[in-house]
């Protein structure tokens, strides 16, 4: 039997349905928990600029899917490192070849949008860390006539402190990249990262990280030109206007070959800051506790066993989560690590367990938003791993569907949540 609708029925049976489809649309939006952006250094197209890859993730299964018209591009050649402002509504990508960092603003879709292109003042930046105040930009070599990659010297750190969008500035961002600070004891806008024991050495950085509270930034190096003595963390306050002054007692020693450096439960409930670095040549991961000077020193039982060549690590974001996770590049694997807040052992880490990553992982994050899923950039098979993180045990479990393909060499990763009112994560 066939029922016969009449004409004002038929409006209300496509009423009702176009509501139940904008329910279930507006029921969609609210499940991306985070916006999570990949950088691929393998160069694509006509401009032969890098990839950035964006990512949403399903607070209720975890899957990461690409947004419409992802990707995008980085805005030059081979982007190796990636940060977000503190408020969430910026990302900030390293250009290697270029030399330059691109300020791309967030949409509250996770579009990227091109906003501001600056120079970083040294040669090869590789590294990049942002909070409310300042960016810091880690440089391969000094900007001096005679560094190169036939010559080096040793590299450096600048810091562009964030001004208010202005006519003058020709930046309509929430924020904006303002002019270099200056370091006045060698006149010019970068700090040299120098050994006083060998100060002819040529000093390789290879990351770095800025505290939370935004009053210490930390770069991990090693001595190219005597290895065996090992590397350093070189630790710097962070002044008005971003200048810096050595913390004293700095560099601090960090293995062999430090190759990533993270921090965290910084808070009320945690107020002594823990500093972790990757050593990739012993497969250690280094603890360390931050003073309120800024001076580092050992945690008990430091160095912590890791896997084969640790690339990346990171700690949790929530000071109630005392977890930390080092990527193995050559094992494929990340590491997992609860964190002791007991005053007599803060900082000691204790192994929970190791998980299977996609091929050669180099970079790592967590979720910004609820700190329930991980995820690590494997540059072998372009592909982005995630993981739901259990809050109350720290252990991983692969999230629907994952590994996920990303462009062509991937080498880094950042995230913001989707309501831009977290804190925000830097990976290196």
């Amino acid at each position: 039997m066939r029922m016969k609708f009449s004409r004002s029925s038929q409006l209300v049976l496509v009423a009702t349905a176009s509501l139940a489809v904008a329910s279930l649309i507006t029921a969609c939006e609210t499940l991306t928990v985070d916006f999570v952006y990949v950088a691929s250094a393998k160069a694509a197209g006509a401009n032969q600029y890098g990839e950035i890859d964006v990512f949403e993730i399903n607070s209720e299964s975890g899957r990461m899917r690409q947004i419409p018209t992802s990707p995008f591009p980085s805005g030059g050649r081979n982007p190796v490192a990636e940060a977000v402002s503190g408020d969430n509504q910026n990302l900030f990508v390293v250009n290697q070849d270029d030399n330059t960092i691109v300020q791309f603003a967030i949409g509250t879709d996770g579009k990227l949008y091109p906003n501001n292109t600056v120079n970083t003042p040294g040669i090869y930046p590789l590294a990049i860390a942002a909070n409310k105040s300042n960016v810091f930009v880690v440089d391969t070599f000094q900007p001096l006539p005679l560094c190169s990659t036939a010559d080096p010297c040793s590299g450096s750190i600048a810091v562009y402190p964030l001004t208010t969008p202005s006519s003058s500035n020709n930046c309509t961002a929430t924020v904006c990249l303002g002019t270099p600070a200056n370091n006045t004891t060698v006149n010019a806008q970068y700090w040299p990262l120098t050994v006083p024991s060998a100060p002819l050495h040529v000093i390789v950085p290879t990351a770095v990280n800025v505290l939370a509270s935004g009053s210490y930034v930390y770069v991990t190096a090693y001595d190219s030109t005597a290895p065996s003595t090992g590397g350093w963390v070189f630790a710097f306050g962070v002044g008005s206007n971003g200048v810096l002054t050595a913390v004293a007692g700095s560099p601090f020693a960090a293995g062999v070959q430090p190759s990533a450096i993270a921090s965290g439960l910084e808070g009320s409930t945690n107020p002594v800051p823990v500093v972790y670095v990757t050593d990739s040549v012993r497969g250690n991961v280094f603890g360390y506790t931050a003073s309120s000077t800024g001076v580092l020193t050992a945690v008990s039982g430091s160095p912590f066993p890791a896997g084969n060549g640790p690339s990346s690590v990171a700690v949790d974001p929530a000071p109630a989560y005392a977890y930390a996770y080092v990527t193995n590049s050559t094992d494929s694997t990340v590491t997992a690590y609860s964190i002791s807040t007991s005053p007599s052992s803060i900082g000691v880490l204790t192994r929970i367990g190791s998980y299977a990553t996609g091929l050669q992982p180099v970079a790592i994050g967590i979720d910004p938003s609820t700190n329930h899923f991980l995820f690590t950039v494997n540059f072998l098979d372009n592909t982005v791993s995630d993981f739901q993180l259990s809050t109350t045990a720290g252990t991983l479990l692969d999230a629907q569907f994952s590994p996920y393909t990303t462009n062509a060499q991937p080498v880094a990763v950042a995230a913001i949540p989707h309501n831009g009112t977290g804190g925000g994560i830097q990976a290196q």
